[in-house]
This record gives structure tokens, C-alpha cells and sequence, in this order.
């Protein structure tokens, strides 16, 4: 775990005005990026997390989490060449006219559907169901501003082969053992609200490169359930992508669970990370991820 050496804040500064037309060539080209991914150190002890105030004394999070040095390469690099059902993501253009992430009711009514057209244009699903949606943005979090959460500096995977289904059990009622019948993903639509993207970038790891016992169960503690998400244990063998400076017209599919079992990606763990070239300047990340189910 050795310390890595941020770049000089003049080749930031070099970087952000070579980069200020977000010319897409420029994009390409850029280096790859050397920096730290935060993983899971495993104890044998099961991590939990509350997903609200904890009762006092007790911590709202356990398992600790350790720094390594990682090598996270410029996605850009490889356009068409990173597969969602191979890597398990994908950058796909995505323009919309909604110009108010934080209206819930407005992200439902008008955003949801074209997430949901999206992820069924780039997998061919015959039904995809978005079933929530999250809005991170540093400084909201902090002042506790609309429910806004913070970029999650953690590696890990939203789902596990446990919470997968239970997914669909929980969403679909009586219609839930026949779909679990089926071929289905849960896949999450992540996009800038602003752009490009500064700080607090998304690292992305090729889900061919984790093996099964990297996956942590992890509980996720509410009020009325526990759930379950999977953190992620230190493998050099990990390979680690981002697409930097990320516009607010463009997304990244991540599949988080896939039934199928014929080896196709099924669990493409990710995190935010410290990018060694934002400028000093940055701006907060601000984005959102919305959660859908597809159905094949």
C-alpha cells in the first residue's frame, strides 16, 4: 500500500485548459491515471451499514477500509471496446431535456422513461423497470440538503446474488416468481447532472478481473429490512477503468447483478476515487445513478 504521488498542481492547471473544450480526441489521448482505490480489509467479521442514525453507541458502520495503489486507465481510450455484458460497462450518449435532477417527482415522471428506453436500446431487454434513483453531491450531503448523499468512496457492487432476487421479490409481488424465471440484470443508468466531471470521478472494474472471494456480503441496515451489497477485498489482479471528464450528455451503464450464470459480467464493483489531475479548483461531483431492472 504505498503512498502515490499526486501531479503537480501546474500540470492540473496544464490539463483542465488543454482539456476546456472537451474536444473528444483530447479525451482519448489522455493519460491513464495512477491513484488509490479504497477497499475492504477482510476480518472474517460479516460489515454492516445503517442506512440511518444508529441507535447511540453503536458505530453506523464497521469493516475497515484500506488505501491501495491502483492503475486506473482512461476508458476513453478503448471506444466500443468495453461491453456491458464483458467488462460489465459501457459509456452510452445520453442528451435529455430534464434540467431539475432534484425534483423527485419530475425525475420520475420525465427522466425515469428515458433511463428505462436507454438501458433497453443498449441491451435489448424486452422490459426495464426503474425502481429508484440517488442525487450525490459532496456539500448537499454534508449540510443535509434533499436527501443528497456523498460520491461513495468505497469499492464495491450494489447487489449480491442474495439481494439480486430478493430485488425483484420485493418490487414485483405476485408477478415475482415467474420473472425470477427469467434472464434478468439490474443494471444502474450513472450520469453528471453538471459537466464535465472534476472531481470525485467514477472507477470502474472490469468484472472479468474479480474473482468470487474478493466479494464481501455486506449487511445494509434500514429501519423495516436488511439488505445486502457486496464490498470489495485488495486483488492486484483487478483491473480499474473511468472515462474522464464524464459530460452531463453522456452515461455509464453498470451492471451491478446478472442471473445468468454463462459467463457474462455479473457484478461490475465501483467506486469514486481521488483523480490525481483535478484542478485545485474543482468543482464538487454532482450526479445521479438511477436503478433499473431488465428483463430478457
Amino acid at each position: 500500500m504505498n503512498e502515490i504521488n499526486p501531479v503537480s498542481s501546474a500540470r492540473r492547471i496544464a490539463r483542465a485548459a488543454a482539456l476546456s473544450a472537451n474536444d473528444n480526441s483530447a479525451l482519448r489521448s489522455l493519460d491513464d491515471v495512477r491513484a488509490s482505490i479504497n477497499y475492504l480489509v477482510p476480518s472474517g467479521a460479516r460489515p454492516r451499514v445503517y442506512q440511518y442514525d444508529p441507535p447511540p453507541g453503536v458505530p453506523p458502520r464497521t469493516g475497515t477500509y484500506a488505501e491501495y495503489p491502483a492503475l486506473v486507465r482512461n476508458a476513453r481510450a478503448f471506444p466500443g471496446k468495453l461491453l456491458l455484458d464483458r467488462e460489465g460497462f459501457a459509456l452510452v450518449p445520453a442528451p435529455t431535456p430534464l434540467a431539475d435532477f432534484r425534483d423527485a417527482a419530475a425525475v420520475k415522471a420525465a427522466y425515469y422513461p428515458e433511463v428505462e428506453a436507454a438501458v433497453q436500446r443498449a441491451t435489448g431487454a424486452a422490459r426495464v423497470v426503474v425502481f429508484d434513483h440517488n442525487v450525490r453531491h459532496a456539500p448537499s450531503a454534508v449540510a443535509r440538503k434533499n436527501g443528497e448523499k456523498e460520491p461513495v468512496k468505497r469499492a464495491h457492487n450494489d447487489y449480491t446474488v442474495k439481494s439480486g432476487p430478493q430485488r425483484v421479490r420485493d418490487l414485483f409481488g405476485d408477478e415475482a416468481e415467474a420473472l425470477l424465471k427469467r434472464r434478468f440484470a439490474i443494471i444502474n443508468l450513472w450520469r453528471p447532472i453538471s459537466g464535465p466531471v472534476e472531481e470525485s470521478p467514477l472507477a470502474l472494474c472490469d468484472a472479468a478481473s474479480i474473482a468470487p472471494a474478493d466479494l464481501v456480503p455486506t449487511d445494509l441496515i434500514y429501519r423495516d429490512r436488511i439488505g445486502e451489497t457486496y464490498a470489495l477485498a485488495h486483488n492486484p489482479a483487478h483491473r480499474w477503468y473511468y472515462f474522464p471528464r464524464m459530460r452531463a450528455d453522456e452515461a455509464v451503464l453498470i451492471k451491478c447483478y446478472d442471473s445468468a450464470e454463462d459467463g457474462r459480467a455479473r457484478f461490475a464493483a465501483h467506486g469514486a476515487f481521488d483523480d490525481p489531475t483535478s484542478p485545485p479548483n474543482a468543482r464538487p461531483r454532482e450526479s445521479i445513478e438511477a436503478r433499473t431492472i431488465a428483463f430478457f
